[in-house]
């Protein structure tokens, strides 16, 4: 069983940053994928971004691009969303997930935290 914990949300300003963090224990966590979604309220949960387990990133929304970033340290077992230049529309409950089996899609999800973006 693999637990994934997000942390690092709250209440910024636009045009500040914030670095998330998601902790996933239990596994192997240097052999998964990990994404992060969000979903604001209202809204559909979106992907944001995700990173392979030697470091590639993919699949950034478009409004993320140029402003986040995903970094992973294996060693600790942790994967970071780096978030710049925040906008109002980036507030969300941000969500992180793992890929644990190869071919197989998201089947461990975060609690969730929340960002938001005050203008």
């Amino acid at each position: 069983q693999v637990h994934v914990v997000e942390s690092g949300g709250g209440l910024v300003q636009a045009g500040d940053s914030l670095r998330l963090s998601c902790a996933a224990s239990g596994g192997t966590f240097s052999t998964y994928t990990m994404g992060w979604f969000r979903q604001a309220p209202g809204k559909k949960r979106e992907f944001v971004g995700s990173i392979s387990p030697s470091g590639g990133t993919t699949g950034f929304l478009d409004s993320a691009k140029g402003r986040f970033t995903i970094s992973r340290d294996n060693a600790k077992n942790t994967v970071y969303l780096q978030m710049n230049s925040l906008k109002p529309e980036d507030t969300a409950v941000y969500y992180c997930a793992a890929i644990t089996r190869v071919g197989g899609g998201y089947d461990y999800w975060g609690q969730g935290t929340q960002v938001t973006v005050s203008s």
